[in-house]
């Protein structure tokens, strides 16, 4: 678990500030061919959760599933400048999402 959350610290760490350079560069306030906010949001959704094919599809579709509805305060998350807004409201998507992914673990729903 420790090396995930690494990971997700570090492409949040890398994605604000290649997210900023790309919207810039565009004129394009959140380009939709950034994708290192997704991965972001997905690396995060399945931190704590163990290998296998059904935790990875719940997972993404749990992460798909808050990115696309945006619950609070996801979609006020969007609004933080730039890079920032960018990949934030990702990670607060899948943060959402690994909560309930662990939530259906615990209570033997997902296996």
């Amino acid at each position: 678990m420790p090396v995930a959350i690494a990971l997700a610290g570090f492409v949040v760490l890398i994605g604000i500030p290649a997210a900023t350079r790309v919207a810039r560069g565009s004129g394009v306030k959140d380009p939709q061919f950034v994708v290192i906010d997704e991965v972001a949001g997905q690396l995060i959704a399945l931190i704590g959760v163990p290998f296998g094919w059904k935790t990875f599809l719940a997972g993404f579709i749990l992460f798909r599933g808050f990115d696309i509805v945006k619950p609070p305060p996801v979609r006020q998350l969007e609004a933080l400048p730039e890079g920032t807004g960018i990949v934030v409201d990702d990670v607060a998507a899948g943060l959402y999402a690994c909560a309930v992914m662990h939530l259906l673990l615990h209570f033997g729903l997902l296996r």
